[in-house]
């Protein structure tokens, strides 16, 4: 059976989760004002429609961080209340990340951005060094709150899919039906 129709409406549904998803994505503009769009992330959000005998899967595709953007990640000492992490799976200081790699992403970050405070005692300018461990360390402890920049439209996108689902399939067996008979 051909199942044009039910690939036409997962191929809608990808493409608003997606359009979505990088428009949220460059609403999100950090207290540092650096997410303007067409980041690593936003860049790397795409979606495949695989379709086999009977099956049909969607893909959605992103950087791995992505998933820590979209639910937050708890701190080691905030409590529940603190953050909007609150419900996230992931926590720091569980042990199960690399060591040191947040401020070393952190680091890369700041010296691409060219982003240095100024020292309030000297005026002189901290290092990267220096600024990456104090970022991190926040971070570390208070957490990253959850913006659901995906989340938001994959189930929004869900509450309409399951109609358009059904409607797709009975026309394409409908026109299965009718191609059927004139064999």
């Amino acid at each position: 059976m051909d199942s044009k129709n039910l690939k036409d409406v997962l191929d809608k549904y990808g493409k608003y989760v997606i359009q979505q998803a990088k428009s949220n994505l460059t609403k999100d503009v950090n207290k540092f004002g650096s997410n303007k769009g067409g980041g690593a992330l936003y860049n790397s959000l795409k979606y495949t429609v695989d379709t086999e005998v009977d099956l049909f899967l969607i893909n959605f595709l992103m950087e791995d961080y992505g998933q820590f953007v979209d639910k937050g990640v708890r701190g080691k000492t905030s409590t529940y209340s603190e953050t909007n992490a609150a419900m996230s799976q992931f926590q720091y200081g569980s042990g199960t990340g690399k060591r040191g790699g947040l401020t070393q992403g952190i680091n890369s970050w700041l010296k691409k951005k060219k982003f240095q405070w100024n020292d309030k005692d000297t005026g002189r300018f901290l290092s990267y060094k220096t600024m990456s461990f104090l970022i991190a360390r926040s971070i570390y402890n208070k957490g990253l709150k959850a913006n659901l920049f995906f989340t938001k439209p994959f189930e929004k996108g869900l509450e309409k899919l399951g109609e358009q689902i059904f409607e797709a399939f009975q026309l394409d067996v409908e026109n299965a039906i009718i191609l059927g008979s004139k064999k």
